[in-house]
């Protein structure tokens, strides 16, 4: 059954003269947009509407100003101070929609962020009820612009983000959930255009912007010509287009409404006749109310007089003179040794995590720095910079006869060279062919380069290739062999597919449990 609302007068075409209905069922379908500049009649628009509506739908009004409050005296609407936390509003909405009552959301006195932030709690409420309350409701968004600015503004991103993403929700999916977005602007260069774009129905009022005239005429299917008359419109008129109200556009007048909003019209009074002497005495001399509210200031006791030069100097002379600071311990090649095998003793259990050699060389290095402190390790702490070429060393796992040797050095030194990113799997490769061991496989390589995936590994030496820092062959079998020519150095034969990621040790003491049992 069709259920039309009075909206007013249509100015023209085959109803003119007559009621300009607007169709509810169809509306909850398809979502009105209203634009027109201030002082256009947007709200008076809104507000016959709501009306109209009230005793067929529940309803929901978000209010930055507080004018709606008005429609609870009448109509029985339920207002909400949104003067409280978003939890709150997100619960409030959520009953609402179980209980099928009829509010108005009041944002008076927020800042704006704290408006956006509030009406996205609301929103989202009203949005994640259960299926079950899915009733129709029509959502009232005025100054919708506020809510889905079409670029970033004062506020913060976040604060945007919530916000526009509660606004798209209501748009685009919220005919699903039963709610009918009804959103209002002064301008459609504001709003965000994904928000705008999911209206069908339309009611364009005055305005005077050559870009707002020309996108309304647009979103009208008029030409570009006819634009201008959106300029001439007068207060309460506007043109109408949509399944819900009509096929062809068509000028209404909106009618009368029950009820006004707190501010109102403002009209031209005359000044109070006053003599200039009482004004200023009005002004600049507090009332007698206003000296009952005062707050009385306790006033402080005078500080004492500065004490004299003499007396500051004759007390500096009796202060005793501090003490001399402990001189450092003295630095020892054994205390340098204990030192370094201390940090190659930390660096030996960091890495002992399987998990280890996928976190980042930042996550390390602060874990690094803990244990140190635990250990109660002496010496300036190691910096980034050395900890990563200490890390890449302890990552080649060379043993220390080997580390020790001169020709590890000359390793480490033309790998203090290259990038950060293959400067472990140079040393990886070093010490394979220091020690006459089998080429790593591509698992190690990957583990290496702090990743899992052997492609990684395989792009890798195949960047270093091209950079003339190995050599790769293989061998009559297949196996491949890495030669690192500045050295003169070339690994044993080995299979790239050999490596077998290690278990983590819950899993081994999991798999040591079952064979026990």
């Amino acid at each position: 059954m069709k259920v039309g609302i009075d909206m007013g007068i249509a100015s023209s075409g085959a109803a003119s003269g007559g009621s300009a209905l607007l169709d509810l069922e169809e509306l909850l379908a398809t979502r009105l947009l209203v634009q027109g500049n201030s002082g256009s009649g947007k709200s008076h628009l809104l507000r016959r509407l709501l009306e109209q509506s009230a005793p067929l739908v529940q309803q929901a009004v978000i209010d930055p100003e507080g004018d709606f409050v008005t429609l609870a005296d009448k109509f029985g609407h339920v207002v909400v101070d949104a003067a409280r936390s978003e939890g709150d509003l997100q619960r409030i909405a959520a009953r609402v929609r179980q209980h099928r009552v009829s509010v108005v959301l009041s944002l008076e006195g927020l800042d704006t962020e704290a408006q956006m932030r509030c009406a996205a709690a609301f929103l989202g409420g009203l949005f994640d009820a259960e299926r079950d309350l899915w009733y129709p409701m029509l959502v009232v968004v005025d100054e919708a612009q506020l809510f889905a600015p079409a670029a970033a503004g004062e506020v913060s991103d976040e604060a945007r983000k919530v916000s526009l993403g509660a606004m798209t929700n209501l748009m685009c999916r919220g005919r699903k959930r039963g709610l009918a977005g009804i959103i209002a602007t002064q301008r459609l260069a504001k709003l965000a255009k994904n928000v705008a774009a999911e209206a069908s129905n339309f009611l364009m009022g005055r305005t005077f912007l050559d870009i707002d005239m020309a996108r309304a005429a647009d979103l009208l299917g008029m030409e570009r010509r006819q634009a201008e008359m959106f300029r001439d419109l007068e207060r309460g008129h506007f043109v109408a287009l949509g399944p819900a109200l009509s096929r062809r556009p068509v000028p209404i007048r909106i009618g009368a409404v029950e009820t006004s909003a707190r501010s109102g019209s403002f009209k031209l009074l005359p000044l109070p006749d006053q003599p200039t002497e009482d004004a200023r005495d009005l002004i600049f001399k507090a009332g007698e109310a206003e000296i009952a509210s005062r707050p009385v200031i306790q006033r402080r006791a005078p500080p004492p007089p500065p004490p004299a030069t003499n007396d500051l100097l004759a007390q500096l002379a009796r202060t005793r003179p501090a003490a001399a600071p402990e001189a450092p311990p003295e630095v020892t090649e054994e205390s340098k040794a204990e030192r370094a095998a201390a940090l190659d003793a930390i660096l030996r259990e960091i890495l002992e995590d399987p998990e280890a050699a996928f976190r980042t060389v930042a996550v390390l290095y602060q874990d690094f720095l803990v244990r140190c402190r635990i250990r109660r390790v002496g010496g300036e702490p190691l910096n980034l910079p050395a900890f990563r070429r200490r890390l890449a060393v302890a990552r080649a796992g060379v043993d220390t006869a080997t580390a020790e040797g001169s020709e590890w050095d000359r390793a480490v030194a033309f790998a203090a060279d290259l990038e950060e990113d293959i400067q472990g799997v140079y040393l990886l490769f070093a010490r394979a062919a220091m020690e006459s061991a089998p080429c790593p496989p591509d698992g190690e390589i990957a583990r290496a380069c702090g990743s899992r995936s052997p492609g990684r590994a395989r792009r890798l030496v195949a960047y270093m290739e091209t950079r003339n820092i190995v050599v790769t062959r293989n061998d009559p079998r297949g196996l491949r062999i890495i030669a690192l020519p500045d050295l003169g150095w070339e690994t044993g034969p080995g299979d790239p597919n050999a490596f077998e990621e290690p278990l983590p040790a819950a899993s081994q003491d999991l798999f040591a449990l079952g064979s026990d049992a």
